[in-house]
């Protein structure tokens, strides 16, 4: 097969050909307003390059940040809320814990949908999905002059308990839909079946919002695609790493907020398995965000909620969450295009905020004043101003020494040089705290891991940050400056299924729940359908299980169809093994309750294993170096680096820091008191010194 794989992020959008195993991949700017310009552009240059005609394409799988931007900026559609009567400030009120206490101007999440689009129906249904109140005709009349008066182009949906009974919500649907065709609407038991109301309201609102802006944006880049001669299906990436058609990115888009990073996930599995790494780091720096995501056991860790929009210092709790199926991963406003400043206290800061790709980083010479991380990087020597962005941008380091100075210079006195360092030594801080976080949180010693870098910056500050939380080894990929894009061609289609279902273990009656979990099934293969002759599906099947009277329940596999013989006490089997390897200890005198399930239908059309197997032609050219330098922060000067074209570079070619391996993509930087070597698939290994 011919797959064209295209990831739009913040700053750049990467592209990746993969043609007979070979791959060939291309950067450029992201096109913002028109953000599909950047994908036709770049796509008509790799088909170029490659000499493929648009018609041989089989596939197209893309990525984009557009949900997640549009939530952000609050850029979505204007979206109208409504819920059961007297509920509708749930999106206001939020829960009752404070994620800073002792803050007493602590800035909450900032709801999508104002107060003057919420309308309260009188109508409610039971936690065991019992209508109390009847929706009535005149209810839903009172709706339609609401709508017909505020006009909004998308409405939210999320009654009482539609998990348990989506019978109100329906109807609201089809009235909505018969009255105003030409409103978007979104019903909670579609989006997110789940227990918790406020969390399955914002995550229906955010659905809502973005809604309108992606089905807009995802018919004109099809349409654009065809009319540049490919006629490939497309499938989009979501959040969990799973691969989807259009037409269901279309229906739940909002789980699509996390598409980039979780190609960076399907990347890291991918080189997990080529080299046989149980314990692996992946680190994924762009031009706007660094991730890090941890893999055991060559698979990725998985959540089922996500929080956007951090407003309080990116700290939990402070963002909107959304109740979807997520690669669990950490992010961090640490970017190429990460502006740096300086604080009340006078210490040097880095992000959130970003020059994006316009007007960008000083260096850039397109209008930016304001010194980043990309400044710093090329005034310290890591960069080669002339092969930034495969020489598609000459990098100007005259206006990054300007925007240090204007910002450096006057507060804290530092030279160009120094203020460079600082602030490259703060972002590198911040990712390697935030590394040590998320593996403090996960409970996993994050020494014991192996690092696997990409994206644009990725391997520019790998190293250093391996020496900042312990780790030896460090890996950087081919073509690791379009990483994303090229997980992208790693990842499986897939759909995951989560839905509440309160059942005490002792009364369950298994007929009904293998009717319940038919029907999951039915929904979730309805997705992935259309590729069913691919491949096996791989099947996972987890109920969500917990002792009665517990407020948080335990993650339990198991298989489907149910073994013969005594359900209950197999399932309680189950249980109790899986809460004994948990928390060292069963309570076997509580009754077991189950509160959900969760199913994922997966077909792989690549193998991830085998996906770097290609032997590397034996290089007939040099290896081609150049002098360069490289700042030394303990001598707080430079000192001679060598600077190597990494195509040129053979299997087996070792080197020591300080040096830098430049490609077309990226710039792996080799600080002193590392070793590199390269091997026979073309990977970069770094290694520290003991």
């Amino acid at each position: 097969m011919i797959r064209l794989a295209t990831d739009i992020g913040g700053t750049f959008t990467d592209l990746a050909l993969e043609r007979d195993g070979e791959l060939l991949t291309g950067k450029l700017l992201t096109t913002l307003d028109r953000p599909e310009q950047a994908v036709l552009e770049g796509s008509r240059d790799l088909l170029a390059r490659a000499g493929v005609a648009p018609d041989d394409v089989d596939l197209v799988i893309h990525g984009t940040t557009l949900a997640t931007n549009a939530i952000i900026e609050r850029k979505g559609a204007r979206t109208a809320f409504v819920s059961t009567a007297g509920f509708t400030d749930m999106i206001d009120i939020g829960h009752e814990n404070r994620f800073e206490q002792y803050d007493l101007m602590i800035t909450r999440p900032r709801p999508l949908v104002p107060r003057s689009l919420r309308f309260g129906l009188r109508e409610r249904i039971d936690v065991e999905g019992q209508v109390i109140t009847a929706l009535a005709d005149e209810t839903l009349e009172e709706l339609a002059d609401f709508l017909a008066s505020t006009r909004p182009e998308s409405l939210a949906v999320c009654l009482l308990h539609s998990y348990a009974n989506a019978a109100h919500e329906r109807l609201v649907g089809r009235f909505v839909q018969e009255r105003f065709p030409e409103i978007s609407v979104s019903l909670s038991c579609d989006i997110s079946p789940l227990a918790g109301e406020y969390e399955r309201a914002t995550t229906t609102c955010a659905n809502a919002y973005v809604r309108p802006v992606v089905v807009d944006y995802f018919v004109r880049m099809e349409q654009r695609l065809r009319e540049m001669g490919i006629h490939a299906p497309v499938l989009i990436v979501m959040s969990e790493g799973g691969l989807t058609s259009i037409e269901t990115a279309c229906e739940a888009p909002v789980r699509l907020v996390e598409s980039g990073p979780a190609g960076g996930a399907s990347l890291a599995v991918s080189v997990a398995h080529a080299f046989g790494i149980d314990k692996l780091l992946s680190f994924d720096m762009g031009g706007t965000t660094a991730k890090v995501c941890i893999v055991d056991d060559f698979v990725p860790q998985y959540d089922a909620w996500f929080e956007v929009d951090r407003t309080y210092r990116f700290q939990k709790g402070s963002g909107l969450p959304l109740r979807i199926p997520v690669v669990d991963l950490v992010e961090i406003g640490a970017g190429g295009g990460s502006i740096g400043h300086v604080d009340a206290m006078g210490q040097i800061e880095v992000g959130p905020h970003s020059a994006g790709s316009d007007p960008g980083p000083a260096a850039y010479g397109f209008g930016g004043d304001r010194p980043t991380v990309t400044d710093a990087n090329l005034v310290l020597g890591k960069l080669d101003p002339h092969r930034f962005a495969g020489g598609r941008i000459v990098l100007d380091q005259a206006r990054a020494e300007a925007a240090l100075s204007a910002v450096f210079a006057q507060p804290l006195g530092l030279e160009p040089a120094q203020a460079a360092s600082a602030l490259a030594e703060v972002v590198d801080e911040n990712m390697a705290n935030a590394a040590r976080m998320h593996a403090i949180e996960q409970g996993k010693d994050i020494s014991e891991y192996t690092m696997v870098a990409f994206g644009g910056g990725g391997p520019l500050h790998a190293a250093r940050i391996a020496q900042k939380i312990g780790i030896a080894h460090v890996i950087v990929p081919p073509n690791a400056g379009v990483g994303s894009a090229v997980g992208f061609l790693a990842a499986p289609v897939a759909y995951t299924i989560r839905r509440t279902s309160y059942l005490m273990l002792n009364a369950v009656e298994p007929q009904k729940v293998a009717t319940e979990l038919d029907g999951i099934v039915a929904a979730a293969s309805a997705h992935t359908a259309r590729f069913a002759a691919a491949a096996e599906p791989e099947i996972e099947w987890k109920a969500l299980m917990r002792y009665a009277g517990q407020g948080h329940h335990i993650e339990v596999p198991f298989e489907y169809p149910f073994p013969k013989g005594d359900f209950r006490a197999w399932m309680t089997g189950l249980f109790e093994t899986e809460y004994l390897r948990q928390f060292g200890r069963v309570l076997p005198h509580l009754p077991i309750e189950i509160v959900g399930w969760v199913h994922r239908n997966a077909l792989s059309l690549s193998d991830p294993a085998t996906m770097w197997n290609g032997q590397r032609a034996s290089l007939a050219k040099p290896v081609e170096t150049s002098p360069a330098r490289a700042y030394d922060l303990e001598k707080a000067d430079y000192v001679a680096a060598e600077r190597f074209e990494r195509e040129t570079l053979d299997a087996g070619w070792r080197g020591s820091g300080p040096a830098y391996l430049t490609e077309e993509q990226t710039t792996t930087v080799v600080p002193a008191g590392f070793a590199c070597e390269t091997d026979e698939r073309g990977f970069i290994h770094l290694t520290l010194s003991t």
